[in-house]
């Protein structure tokens, strides 16, 4: 039976996203009983709140150990809310299946970092996988022309769809994954072409990634100058990509949700710019200065998106609001200390010197190159006990149905993250330093 089309453009709903957010926030602060009642539209839901009155509580402290509780609490969200009308907001990872499985016993392919705090997840659906690469990679060659035939092992080799399977459980079909899947492979061409591997470099990088990055914030010019730009967005692989996968997103998100994503997909090159620049000064900066690009250059646009790639939304008014923000933040940094920690063998084998939290732990303290790693296990370890403590403050202060789908997607996505760079065997492999 063919998947189900992806749902009709926001504004066809009888009941606005931001309106559908104020009833969720008015509900939260009248206490009301019935949390599912709040979320369906059934009587009894409260006249929204003016603007002013629209903000997530502040989320209470965590008084117990952040390796204890917050883990506790969080395993409880993951579970999903119970009451009526709330059995479609639980994480799924098929249509049919009404609760989330259980860790898969079986090992994942690869092994873990030792010492790295993570939680196992099952296997990705593989039926899932096989559609999911199927086609990506034909949109990669027929749509895009992403790459060239000696770079297939590659893009086979990278398995994007068991990556956006495993992060986005909650997916309700096929094409709700494929458009977290075309933005990752556009993503990643971006930092090949423009930053890393296949000819990247960091002279000129700032007016590549601006070109690059009006493909997902369009120019709004004079008639004169429009055509030249238009043609501009398929110059080469990186913005072939970046259009077409953003004209994808922006049919199934609404207008807040498109603009969010832009605006991560800006921090993100921010962050190139500024590990380009330290590259072309030949510099190595502080820890403290890298973990803060580190905010920036990460995978924050990839979670950031999980309820549009779930089928429903965020309110924008929820997103924004600073405790939220934090945990979205939080998820970032922790799953792109994973990316250095698992890729750091691959690249030391890499020609010239590629920055990583061991090799600038290494360089900055004074370590040995075993002891900067296992100082950057457990910066990681810190990140991600952070990450739960407020992820779990913030679900118990503001139990709104959709916050709560959103930090268990969040959640799904770190956990799918560590599950992909941990078996992907063909990419990575672990120092011997154990």
């Amino acid at each position: 039976m063919p998947e189900p089309e992806l749902p009709p453009p926001r504004s066809s709903l009888p009941e606005s996203a931001s309106r559908f957010g104020e009833h969720l926030l008015a509900s939260v602060a009248a206490h009301a009983r019935d949390i599912g009642a709040a979320a369906g539209g059934l009587p009894g839901v409260p006249s929204p709140p003016t603007p002013s009155t629209m903000s997530i509580p502040s989320p209470p402290p965590v008084a117990a150990p952040a390796a204890e509780v917050p883990g506790a609490t969080l395993s409880r969200v993951l579970r999903g809310p119970s009451g009526l009308g709330t059995a479609g907001l639980r994480l799924t990872l098929r249509e049919e299946a009404p609760v989330l499985p259980a860790p898969s016993t079986g090992a994942a392919e690869g092994t873990p970092v030792p010492g790295l705090y993570y939680h196992p997840v099952p296997e990705p659906d593989p039926a899932r996988v096989e559609e999911v690469s199927r086609r990506i990679k034909a949109w990669a060659l027929d749509e895009v022309s992403l790459y060239p035939d000696d770079w297939e092992e590659e893009f086979d080799g990278f398995s994007v769809g068991r990556y956006m399977v495993g992060c986005h459980p909650d997916a309700p079909t096929v094409d709700h994954l494929m458009l977290a899947t075309r933005l990752m492979v556009a993503e990643n061409a971006v930092d090949d072409c423009y930053c890393e591997d296949h000819g990247g470099s960091p002279v000129g990088l700032g007016e590549r990634l601006l070109l690059a990055h009006t493909a997902l914030d369009p120019l709004y010019t004079t008639e004169e100058y429009r055509p030249p730009w238009a043609k501009s967005l398929h110059a080469d692989a990186p913005r072939r990509a970046y259009r077409s996968a953003m004209e994808y997103f922006v049919e199934a998100a609404s207008p807040s949700q498109a603009d969010r994503l832009r605006h991560d997909m800006a921090r993100l090159h921010m962050g190139y710019l500024a590990e380009a620049a330290w590259a072309q000064l030949d510099h190595v900066p502080e820890v403290w200065e890298y973990l803060a690009m580190r905010q920036f250059n990460n995978f924050r646009p990839c979670p950031t998106i999980t309820d549009t790639v779930g089928g429903y939304e965020l309110p924008a008014d929820l997103h924004a609001q600073a405790a939220m923000q934090k945990v979205i933040a939080l998820a970032g940094n922790a799953t792109t200390i994973v990316n250095d920690l698992y890729s750091y063998t691959k690249e030391l084998d890499a020609p010239g010197q590629h920055l990583n939290l061991p090799v600038v732990i290494a360089e900055r303290e004074g370590l040995s190159d075993q002891d900067a790693y296992l100082k950057s296990v457990e910066v990681h370890n810190d990140l991600m006990r952070a990450f739960e403590s407020e992820a779990s403050a913030l679900a118990e202060a503001c139990p709104a149905p959709h916050v709560q789908r959103f930090l268990r997607g969040v959640a799904a996505w770190v956990d799918g993250n560590h599950h992909w760079h941990q078996s992907n065997t063909y990419r990575y492999s672990l120092p011997d330093f154990w």
